[in-house]
């Protein structure tokens, strides 16, 4: 079940214009090929050239063509400069099954081989098991040329969005499979890498609508992803990796470029020359479980990063992980101290799962979707799921449900703000806000101005499945973040919203 939240006109299209205009620019083919064929090229084979520029890391091919109603029938293939002589040559034969494919370094359609893209003359090779004597065929051939800095969901033609309808979709940001330390039982039980079909199945069954998959330092789960998203196809797969150093983890997503992350190097001496280079990749980065301890048990995995980090190159933070809410490892209390300084991150949740069966909870590691990150994005899509985290357009459920929504606006003077946006409140002048809470009857709410409770606010009780709450806060003029949580009768947060920022001065 999705339930939607009724934001204005404006603020779902200004955040969706910039990759929609990004999105059909990328749509534009660089090379097409047209052709024709005739009874004479029947059970001939037949290639198409073209020139692959330097600099270029992924080829992707739409092919078309007619007369299927004649039985005409062209099968696909693609030869590298070497054509079928060396050892850049063959690089796949879909025949029939394909209209779109893609090769690039780290992954390739099924049918296809992934590998590096060396300029020079490609070739697409044709095959024409059938057309008949008297029959003519007109074919087209659309290629796109990807470069390393692309994020992974260009081209938009070979990305398409999974639901076209903005809401709230629920997933999971941080999971690791048989590509990193994710591991399960095989036959014989015993404990082996996990292949990700598993993870993806496990959070197919949890009724997510995307997830992440982070394995350590690689992107080697790109190829295997590429494969099972067709079958997937209510589920979405989004490439990531934890960038795992001495001196802390992080998530980045939607990128599948090279990324250096040895810190501490000659080439990447701290975690500020890292994320300027991660910069230029358009993908999201975000810190991980920052208050772990770290030592041997676990090299790296609090945040110790020096010299000080510049929080504007980093958009989100991971403040719950797995079941650390409310224990002394929570990143809840580093992600408000990063809010306290005026940085807008967004808080995010994973469940850092790694074994793809494991129903257990406990610190470090949960079953799939739990805590569940929840994105109101315009629509199922990378960029659309990426934006909302960049927004803050987010909330976390922290077991993980499949339905508990938690809902925040703001209006001051006529503008509207959701979780996440920023609200002008001059000296004197006054804010109104409304809560909404659906599926947790039995809990509490609580309000937070700057991580404290908000006296006139505090405490409510959800005592329906249909909770809303209206309060008004009397603006002093200068910066602050208000936030709301869902807590049960323990005090443990079941739900965690982002903020509404008050004033910013970033």
């Amino acid at each position: 079940m999705k339930i939607r939240l009724f934001r204005s006109l404006s603020l779902l299209l200004a955040c969706a214009l910039p990759f929609a205009a990004h999105a059909a620019e990328a749509e534009k083919p660089d090379v097409v090929l047209h052709g024709e064929l005739a009874g004479k090229d029947h059970q001939t084979y037949r290639t198409l050239p073209f020139d692959v520029p330097a600099g270029t890391t992924r080829i992707t091919v739409q092919f078309d063509y007619s007369g299927r109603e004649e039985k005409t029938a062209v099968d696909l293939g693609l030869l590298g400069p070497d054509g079928f002589r060396g050892q850049d040559g063959f690089r796949g034969w879909s025949g029939g099954t394909r209209k779109l494919f893609t090769v690039s370094a780290t992954d390739a359609t099924p049918s296809y081989l992934p590998g590096a893209i060396r300029p020079g003359r490609w070739q697409l090779l044709l095959g024409i098991p059938n057309i008949r004597k008297e029959s003519h065929s007109n074919y087209t051939a659309n290629i796109w040329f990807g470069h390393a800095n692309d994020p992974a969901w260009e081209p938009a033609v070979l990305n398409p969005p999974l639901r076209k309808e903005a809401g709230w979709y629920r997933g999971d940001l941080h999971m690791h499979t048989a590509h990193s330390d994710g591991g399960c039982k095989n036959q014989s039980g015993e404990r082996v890498p996990c292949p990700l079909f598993f993870t993806v199945q496990a959070a197919a069954q949890r009724g997510l609508d995307f997830i992440a998959i982070t394995d350590h330092n690689t992107v080697s789960h790109a190829n295997a992803m590429r494969e099972l998203q067709p079958y997937f196809d209510q589920l979405l797969l989004i490439p990531g990796r934890e960038v795992t150093t001495f001196t802390g983890h992080a998530n980045l997503f939607g990128a599948t470029a090279l990324v250096d992350f040895r810190v501490g190097s000659k080439e990447v001496p701290d975690w500020n020359a890292l994320l300027k280079a991660i910069a230029p990749l358009h993908g999201v980065i975000s810190i991980n479980h920052a208050i772990r301890p770290s030592g041997e048990v676990c090299m790296g995995c609090g945040w110790t990063a020096k010299p000080p980090v510049d929080m504007s190159l980093v958009q989100a933070v991971e403040a719950v992980n797995g079941s650390d809410i409310g224990t002394p490892i929570s990143g809840l209390p580093f992600w408000e101290s990063q809010l306290a300084k005026g940085y807008r991150l967004t808080a995010i949740g994973g469940s850092d799962n790694h074994e793809a069966f494991q129903h257990e909870a406990r610190i470090g590691t949960n079953p799939t979707g739990v805590p569940a990150t929840v994105v109101y994005a315009r629509e199922l899509s990378m960029p659309a799921i990426l934006d909302g985290v960049r927004a803050g357009h987010v909330f976390i459920d922290t077991e993980g449900s499949r339905d508990r929504v938690l809902e925040l606006g703001g209006e001051a003077d006529g503008a509207k703000a959701s979780m996440g946006d920023a609200l002008r409140v001059p000296a004197n002048g006054t804010a109104s806000f409304d809560v909404h809470v659906a599926h947790a009857k039995g809990a509490s709410l609580a309000v937070l101005l700057d991580g404290k409770p908000f006296a006139p606010a505090v405490a409510a009780q959800v005592d329906t499945d249909d909770l809303h709450r209206k309060f008004s806060w009397n603006s002093d003029g200068k910066a602050h973040w208000l936030r709301v949580e869902v807590r049960d009768a323990a005090g443990k947060a079941l739900l965690v919203g982002n903020p509404i920022y008050l004033n910013p001065t970033r």
